[in-house]
């Protein structure tokens, strides 16, 4: 089947069809479409994120369901508000010519009482993110009990975010003999049991294997410090002219920071996350798509409802807890039959996760270099050149000319170019000409595979980590996960960043990679927590024991010499931790003017926040797209 004529759409869905520009039904239509409309079934359809699944469902829907009746009988869940949006949207978009047609959006952070009153005047179709409807079916606000068409969209994510209990609450709500049509970009066991106990004899489609990743897209990893990570970041943004990307990173408060740093350093960035209010999410959203934000940074939850078809590149600044979460990340570009590129920053204690992501996805990562100040510097003067060679005259400035060529008239025309391009190229030399070389070599990191990494599982030393003591334990409610856990997070470190945690009555151990002790040191200068000095110095206990004589002589806390040579030194703390140690070389940023885009009301710094260093040497503005 080769159009969209040919899968059997009425006339009215064909004319939309037409309005919107499509062509050729993608793989997923093709496949679930006619399924759909020639038999009342239930249906698991596998198929990447952006392959075209709002519509392999969509039309079938609006052609089955009665629209004379202003009874609802379908029912769309979404994980996310903006997913439920975006589906919302392109439902109506696709049911334009059918009249008397009403979907109404149901999810949190809006009305309820408006979302109410839009379904009594008759609703069809309900897309709801599963928290809002399950409470408006508690207050009897809404009635699915007649529905003849569930859609679970994305699925695989509703259930990651834990929403298994509310999906059973409310489809025990509706009739049996629906049918339900399950749609996933990945199979997890939970998505099966949702499968096998809410459908009957699914028919199951597949387009490509399960899990796998759509050949568009292109897979690289960059070995660094992990020190080093937002510094690599900038040198990928800059080392692409013309990106278009989104920045995952694991937590809420990591994106809003990642984002606010970049906004600071010159660049055209946002953040999306779950703690900005529904009218904040909108305003980025809106800016990103008339991109007029060229990096946005984001959870993974947030970017479910990111649909935009022109994404270059996304860029994974810390890979997500659950290796199937990469799939979807990468399925934020390489949409729409485009190509695209996926990027990993990954640390040493991250490779071995590479490995892991290549077997669920079925393709190969290749290992690249971030590039160094001259390569970028090359880069940027060839983009500025092909702009200004393929920017049309504006014939209104040839009044001006007269003044400009008696300017130049001494000047050759090597001269001229080699001032004018001068003028962008002398800023990002300028930065970039001392900065260092962020990269990893790959056998250290395999000497980490080895033998370094069965050092941490097996209790032996490690000369690539620092061991430290800190004066907190047992006796203060801790055990060696929920001390990893409050390490990890004060000092805004991966996972695998802090190991070999050993956790005794009133003191304990844990280990970095030496790159950070640094850091860690600095962060813990006059660090107070529930009132209490709380104390990290480098420990001469490489585990296994011999903790007691320290435990005798540190006591309850307080200052201390520093062993590394007199008084420690005092070292200035802000809720970003040691910026010094993130910057690296690549510390002078010019300030954002006050019109550039910043969500508002999000977190703000503190006075007492590291600021970019004032040298002299500001690095050049980003030109938006």
């Amino acid at each position: 089947m080769n159009t969209f004529q040919d899968l059997g759409l009425n006339e009215d869905l064909l004319r939309a069809v037409t309005d919107l520009g499509f062509v050729t039904p993608s793989d997923v239509q093709s496949q679930a479409i006619p399924i759909l409309l020639e038999k009342e079934t239930d249906l698991v359809a596998l198929a990447q994120t952006g392959t075209g699944k709002t519509a392999a469902f969509g039309f079938p829907m609006l052609q089955k369901i009665d629209i004379e009746s202003r009874t609802t009988q379908g029912l769309i869940l979404s994980p996310t508000r903006e997913l439920c949006l975006q589906i919302t949207n392109e439902m109506k978009l696709y049911g334009k010519y059918c009249k008397g047609l009403n979907v109404v959006a149901v999810y949190g952070g809006s009305s309820i009482t408006d979302q109410a009153r839009d379904i009594k005047k008759g609703a069809q179709i309900i897309v709801a993110t599963p928290g809002r409807i399950k409470d408006m079916i508690s207050r009897r606000l809404v009635d699915i009990s007649k529905i003849e068409y569930a859609v679970l969209d994305e699925a695989d994510e509703m259930l990651n975010m834990g929403f298994y209990e509310d999906i059973t609450d409310i489809l025990s709500n509706t009739p049996e003999e629906k049918c339900t049509w399950l749609f996933s970009a990945t199979m997890p066991k939970e998505v099966s049991v949702i499968a096998k106990k809410f459908m009957e004899n699914p028919v199951e489609i597949t387009v490509g294997n399960k899990n796998e990743s759509t050949s568009q897209v292109s897979h690289e990893y960059y070995l660094v410090n992990a020190r080093d990570r937002y510094d690599a970041l900038k040198r990928l943004a800059d080392a692409n002219p013309d990106i278009f990307s989104v920045v995952f990173c694991r937590t809420k408060r990591d994106t809003q920071k990642v984002a606010e740093q970049l906004i600071e350093d010159g660049y055209s960035a946002g953040a999306l996350h779950g703690d900005l209010s529904q009218n904040q999410r909108d305003l980025v959203m809106n800016s990103f798509r008339k991109n007029q934000i060229q990096m946005l940074v984001a959870t993974d939850v947030a970017a479910r409802g990111i649909d935009v078809d022109d994404i270059t590149h996304v860029i994974n600044y810390q890979l997500p807890d659950e290796i199937e979460t990469y799939t979807h990340r990468s399925g934020r570009t390489g949409r729409a039959g485009k190509t695209g590129v996926s990027m990993v920053i990954v640390s040493k204690s991250e490779v071995r996760k590479i490995k892991t992501i290549e077997r669920i996805i079925k393709r190969d990562f290749i290992k690249k270099d971030i590039p160094d100040g001259m390569e970028i510097c090359e880069v940027q003067l060839m983009s500025l050149a092909n702009k200004i060679h393929n920017t049309e005259i504006n014939h209104e400035i040839d009044k001006y000319l007269i003044n400009i060529n008696e300017l130049f008239t001494d000047t050759s025309k090597d001269e001229l170019i080699k001032k004018f391009f001068s003028v962008e190229f002398t800023r990002f030399y300028n930065y970039y000409k001392k900065s260092k070389n962020l990269n990893i070599s790959e056998s250290r990191s395999d000497d980490r595979e080895g033998g370094r990494e069965r050092s941490r599982d097996f209790g032996g030393s490690n000369s690539d980590s620092t061991r430290y003591f800190i004066n907190v334990g047992s006796k203060d409610g801790y055990d060696w996960m929920s001390l990893k856990d409050f390490l990890k997070d004060i000092l805004e470190l991966g996972r695998d960043d802090v190991f070999k945690v050993e956790v005794k009555e009133s003191f304990s151990f844990f280990n970095t990679e030496k790159e950070l002790q640094e850091k860690v040191l600095a962060f813990f200068t006059d660090f107070k927590h529930n009132d209490r000095y709380v104390n990290v110095e480098v420990s001469e206990n490489r585990g296994g024991g011999g903790g007691g004589r320290r435990d005798d002589r540190r006591g309850g806390g307080g200052r201390r010499d520093d062993k590394r040579g007199g008084e420690r030194r005092s070292a200035p703390r802000s809720d970003f931790g040691n910026r010094s140690d993130r910057r690296s070389d690549d510390t002078s940023r010019p300030r954002r003017s006050s019109g550039d885009f910043k969500p508002k009301g999000g977190p703000r710094r503190s006075e007492g926040d590291a600021k970019p260093s004032d040298s002299g040497v500001s690095r050049p503005r980003r030109s938006r797209r």
